[in-house]
């Protein structure tokens, strides 16, 4: 039988056959209908699903806010339902006036009696009085609710531990609820979404503590002051932010390649500068040089045969509150760190001859702890060497010290210092340095701009970009950490910016360094690395697999206790300005040649 005859109608002698085809119809329930459905007293099993409801029984004197989100955002399979029906106020009323009687009635038989005054019952009056009124005046209403609760698990045991979870956080806010005995079939109907309140179990509340049942609520990170970060995934909302609100000002940012993490932070650099933060940059990949041109910033390529040098041997004035001594003494403990770099180990007796020939060098310049060597010229990497050859048994550590003071590797870091880095913006790039050098130049620039930091307090930003090279070595690692702790003192804030988040948590200061950070922005993670970004961010399930499907400029913004899903949005002008996207940076490449061309 061909489709033409299948859709044709059946003729007035196949009735027969016509009652019978529709008794072969499937219906709408048939299709959702469950295959089988089987009720127990604690429970109730769906099509191999076992679910069991609960109700609630007895609520606190007083609601807080948002006593509800801990349940419902839970990483569990549950429903939720809430009845509201509303209670006619002429009846309520006369029972109110009944029960202030009675109420009224005790207290004045106690007194009578000279009995102690019970404050419950005083209290109880004093309740009831000013509700009665707010009913009389139309502020308040009255409502019988009915809250319930469904649990879904593969078997009794799972259902067992949820409801372990469930009750622990109701109970905490004195929220009492027990399971629908014999009442299983009611429970379902009651929470699927028919409603239909077959259980009518219900509690009476005026209007201000319902509105505490109000499910739909999402953490904002909106505040007064601040900067846009972006917008909140999920309800729209702007998450804008200071980050010197917080206990400290340090930020961490995780991120793949191309997932938007220097994007992120040049939109926040871009924004900071127009409220007077200054900000200085250590940029691995010459990501920031037309941010700072066109901020008027200042920007050093920092490389071998670069003109721009920093002397290792600077000292940072001492502050009025502290110690020449101390300062000295800290300068000498970090540039032993320094050579430990740079000459790859030392031994305990190579440490103390180094400790010794360093204090000598400075002694050589007339500066001690108990000089005033603020305006004093410091010594040179290679004053350091003619002090350290007049020492026994520096032999070795000549040889390994030659090629920073006279070999290849001596342009860098065996001139004086000619950076002046006292601007609103300025950006250190190390592109061009040799990979073998990057760690170090990173330890000393960042060891050269903390000194500077020192010398005057402004509200600052301190931006390492691909931080993992400073993780690499124990001592740069641990000087960056000294950093995030000491830099609130001098209101300095330290973002770091690493892509491989393994190298980064596999130091012994990658943990250290994210807990003592208040803002933490997680992006698009590779698969290989989001077991380890959950567990030390204790994510749950459904934030990981956000994690791993984020788009570009997407993840999740972390501040202080509260963490909203996050999308990085800038104007059409700051993304001209702070693009990384090669496609749109030769596109502003020729719009300025062929304007430059039209001047001409």
């Amino acid at each position: 039988m061909g489709l033409k005859e299948l859709l044709q109608p059946p003729q007035s002698g196949d009735q027969g056959n016509k009652d019978s085809i529709k008794d072969q119809m499937m219906t709408l329930s048939d299709v959702i209908a469950p295959s089988a459905v089987s009720i127990n007293p604690r429970g109730i099993n769906v099509s191999g699903v076992t679910a069991r409801v609960y109700y609630a029984v007895s609520y606190p004197r007083y609601l807080n806010d948002g006593w509800i989100e801990p349940v419902l955002n839970m990483a569990k399979e549950l429903d939720v339902s809430i009845f509201i029906h509303p209670v006619d106020t002429v009846d309520t009323l006369k029972k109110f006036q009944k029960k202030v009687a009675e109420v009224q009635s005790q207290i004045n038989i106690k007194a009578d009696k000279g009995e102690v005054r019970d404050p419950q019952l005083e209290a109880a009056y004093r309740n009831l009085e000013e509700l009665r009124d707010k009913l009389q005046q139309a502020e308040e209403k009255l409502f019988d609710v009915g809250f319930y609760l469904a649990i879904y698990g593969e078997n009794d045991t799972e259902i067992n531990q949820v409801e372990n979870e469930v009750r622990g956080i109701l109970d905490a806010r004195l929220v009492m609820v027990k399971p629908a005995l014999f009442q299983q079939e009611q429970g379902i109907k009651s929470v699927l979404p028919l409603a239909d309140d077959q259980l009518l179990v219900h509690s009476k509340f005026n209007s201000e503590p319902l509105s505490s049942f109000f499910p739909f609520t999402s953490f904002d990170l909106t505040s007064d002051t601040g900067i846009l970060y972006g917008i909140n995934r999920h309800n729209s909302s702007l998450v804008l932010f200071d980050r010197y609100t917080l206990t400290n000002y340090n930020s961490v940012t995780f991120a793949t390649s191309g997932a938007g993490k220097s994007y992120a932070l040049k939109l926040e650099i871009l924004r900071s500068l127009m409220f007077g933060t200054e900000v200085i940059v250590l940029d691995p990949e010459h990501e920031y040089e037309y941010l700072a041109d066109a901020t008027g910033g200042r920007f050093f390529n920092i490389s071998l045969s670069s003109n721009h040098h920093v002397n290792p041997f600077d000292l940072p004035p001492p502050s009025k509150d502290e110690d020449p001594r101390d300062v000295l003494r800290t300068h000498i403990i970090e540039l032993v760190g320094l050579f430990r770099l740079m000459l790859g180990g030392l031994t305990a007796e190579e440490e103390t001859l180094i400790d010794l020939a360093i204090q000598e060098t400075y002694a050589l310049k007339d500066i001690t702890g108990d000089t005033d060597f603020g305006d004093m010229e410091p010594p040179l990497l290679s004053d350091f060497e003619m002090v350290l050859a007049g020492m026994d048994g520096s032999n070795s550590l000549i040889t390994r010290l030659q090629k920073y003071t006279s070999g290849t590797w001596s342009g860098f870091m065996n001139q004086p210092t000619n950076v002046d880095i006292n601007q609103k913006f300025v950006v250190f790039s190390l592109r061009d340095m040799e990979d073998e050098l990057k760690t170090i130049a990173m330890y000393i620039i960042t060891n050269f701009i903390w000194g500077s930091i020192r010398r005057r307090t402004a509200k600052r930003l301190m931006v390492i970009d691909e931080a993992w090279w400073m993780m690499k070595s124990e001592d740069t690692a641990s000087f960056l950490f000294s950093l995030a702790k000491r830099g609130r003192k001098y209101y300095l804030g330290i973002a770091t910016i690493t892509q491989d988040v393994d190298d980064f948590l596999r130091s012994p200061y990658g943990v250290p360094m994210i807990t003592n950070s208040s803002i933490q922005l997680l992006m698009k993670q590779s698969p290989t690395a989001i077991d380890n970004i959950q567990k030390t961010f204790n994510l749950t399930d459904e934030e990981k697999y956000l994690l791993l499907e984020s788009n570009v400029g997407e993840g999740i913004f972390f501040a202080g206790l509260k963490h909203v899903a996050i999308k990085i949005i800038a104007s059409y002008t700051e993304d001209q300005i702070i693009t990384s996207d090669p496609s749109q940076l030769l596109q502003i490449k020729k719009a300025r040649e062929e304007l430059q061309a039209s001047r001409m």
